[in-house]
């Protein structure tokens, strides 16, 4: 018998991370859409929220969505919609029918006894998470947010470029080729040309080596002593 209603879908994550990277979203997307079949949901929302806050915008904006199209709410799993048995409870008994593709059949009994124990699991998390990071911490371990990881690595990398672009200007024997390199320049020298007349006359580079074509290049460009 063919399907005559109408779906609204809901996808959650927890993290900003996971909601820019598509993380579990597409996992989600795609249990959906197997369920469904061939037919397509008429919206979707996507919430990025913790499965235990209760203040969710875009999902009463699914709701008031279903209301006014009289669809059904479809979400993945029963724990993307929510982890707390009392915030599932209202849901369950409010005016819109609520569609888990993990447990479709199954009764509002059912779903409040998974909702239990999928609220029990999500505190046993939360506690073994705070012990392990209180162990951590007593043996000196210094800790913070893993969402900000990535930004210090960025940061540290422009640190790390800053700080070799200083050591190089402020080089003493680059100081001394530039010096030349901007008669060179102006003679209009090949670059080996120049690297050539800078070894002769007993320059070296910063790191104390030969000039190349290359390092000569490099100089030139980093002190804009000539248009490319």
């Amino acid at each position: 018998m063919k399907d005559e209603n109408q779906y609204v879908a809901y996808l959650r994550v927890s993290t900003q991370k996971q909601g820019y990277s598509g993380l579990g979203l597409e996992a989600q997307r795609e249990i959906i859409q197997n369920y469904l079949c061939d037919k397509t949901p008429v919206a979707e929302y996507i919430e990025i929220e913790s499965g235990r806050k209760k203040e969710r915008p875009k999902l009463k904006e699914a709701l008031s969505s279903c209301r006014k199209d009289g669809a059904i709410l479809i979400v993945a799993k029963l724990d993307r919609l929510a982890r707390s048995v009392s915030f599932l409870s209202n849901l369950l008994e409010s005016d819109v029918e609520i569609v888990f593709c993990d447990f479709p059949q199954a009764n509002k009994m059912v779903l409040h006894i998974i909702s239990a124990i999928s609220q029990y699991e999500a505190e046993l998390i939360a506690a073994r998470t705070k012990a392990s990071l209180q162990a951590k911490k007593s043996r000196g371990f210094k800790l913070g947010n893993p969402e900000h990881l990535m930004d210090r690595h960025e940061q540290a990398i422009q640190n790390s470029i800053r700080t070799c672009k200083d050591k190089a200007d402020n080089n003493p024997n680059n100081k001394r080729a530039v010096a030349i390199l901007r008669i060179l320049v102006k003679e209009s020298h090949s670059y080996n040309e120049m690297a050539n007349i800078l070894n002769q006359e007993g320059f070296v580079s910063s790191k104390g080596c030969s000039f190349t074509k290359s390092t000569v290049y490099k100089l030139i460009k980093r002190y804009n002593l000539k248009e490319d």
